[in-house]
């Protein structure tokens, strides 16, 4: 770690490299797409940063991904069987960090988002693709549950600037 005038470029709390997770460490080696993922009603809705995702094609089309089942959004897709997939282009960075607990937003992650209701989820206003999909099974692994879920119904912008997750930072691709 290094310090430029209180900037550091690695993160003040991080664990020494021989305490790291290795699969943890393999994972951050690995370009990964940054998406949000939402779901529930107006009166409980939930969100969260997700880039452990892939996609599977077929009939039908398949999205896997990981999530913690302690999270609000486990919840929500638990009761809902649906959920939203919303992928994030370079200016959805601020938006991405609030949807992962890193940046504050007082009010709740939807706090200022242009927010519609289907029923699949909530639809955050300002994405051009996305995913509406139905929960086809969820497998609990050691420390995440795995979902498995079918894409319903897509939805297409274009996308010249992608956000990409590698080596614990968000990044453009160039």
């Amino acid at each position: 770690m290094t310090d430029q005038g209180g900037i550091h470029d690695e993160h003040p709390f991080l664990a020494p490299v021989p305490e790291r997770d290795p699969a943890r460490r393999l994972r951050g080696r690995l370009a990964a797409p940054v998406t949000i993922i939402t779901a529930g009603d107006e009166e409980n809705k939930a969100g969260l940063t997700v880039s452990s995702l892939v996609i599977a094609e077929g009939d039908p089309a398949r999205v896997y991904f990981l999530l913690s089942p302690t999270t609000d959004l486990s919840y929500a897709i638990d009761t809902s069987g649906r959920f939203v997939i919303h992928v994030c282009e370079s200016r959805h960075r601020d938006l991405a960090d609030v949807f992962a607990g890193l940046r504050p937003s007082p009010g709740g992650e939807f706090q200022g988002c242009d927010i519609s209701y289907s029923s699949y989820g909530p639809v955050i206003g300002g994405f051009g693709s996305r995913a509406d999909c139905s929960v086809a099974d969820q497998v609990d692994e050691t420390y995440s549950v795995l979902v498995a879920g079918t894409i319903d119904r897509t939805e297409f912008g274009e996308i010249t600037d992608p956000l990409v997750y590698f080596r614990g930072r968000y990044r453009k691709l160039q």
